[in-house]
């Protein structure tokens, strides 16, 4: 049996954990098969596996899902993370931003963008999840979107335009197309073969 898991979360995210009634602390215990035991005052979190929790990563799912409410995401995005094939990363921006208030607002600015254009790009494009908190910027989803994504985001803290950053993310998101479309069809790149002037455009790859 899995032993019991600790963390600590923001004070100003229990709220968000427990939510109305304790709707969100009920919602996780049972799609993980744990118990919280949650500290508001001191922010912290024990997980706990019950006798009769099912699958022995359910531990693990909690303090994951936990982890996600914590860096500001919605608990019903959060709780994705329930699948094997969903995870969770969380990115702390470089010490040197962190040391200025300025420079953190600044950057934060820079990844949300106007209006939260930029995010919201990010996110459509590399198809994940993006919660920007405190000095992370947390990304959930498939791994090889959140990789395309995480990419995008250094790529604006190192000084890119974000001209730059949206090419590069239109390109990745055509080479994930086409990938699928190869593997939809089970075929591989040394057996795929385009006649002169044929090609394939975006809604065929859909």
């Amino acid at each position: 049996m899995p032993e019991t898991d600790y963390l600590k979360i923001p004070q100003n995210r229990v709220g968000a954990l427990i939510g109305k009634n304790g709707e969100v602390k009920k919602s996780v215990e049972k799609l993980t098969g744990t118990v919280l035991d949650i500290d508001s005052d001191e922010g912290t979190v024990y997980i706990t596996p019950r006798e009769d929790m099912e699958d022995p990563l359910g531990v693990w799912n909690a303090n994951h899902i936990v982890k996600a409410i914590a860096r500001g995401f919605n608990p019903d995005v959060a709780m994705k993370l329930i699948h094997d094939d969903i995870y969770l990363e969380v990115m702390k921006l470089p010490l040197y931003i962190g040391k200025s208030k300025k420079a953190l607002a600044r950057y934060k600015g820079r990844i949300i963008g106007t209006n939260g254009k930029t995010r919201e790009l990010i996110t459509e494009l590399a198809d994940v999840d993006m919660a920007v908190y405190g000095k992370t910027v947390s990304l959930i989803g498939e791994m090889e979107n959140i990789l395309v994504a995480k990419e995008a985001i250094e790529m604006i803290l190192n000084g890119s335009r974000h001209k730059s950053v949206y090419s590069f993310l239109e390109n990745k998101k055509e080479t994930l197309k086409l990938r699928e479309f190869k593997d939809l069809v089970g075929i591989h790149d040394d057996e795929i073969e385009f006649k002169d002037g044929i090609e394939f455009d975006e809604e065929t790859l859909q």
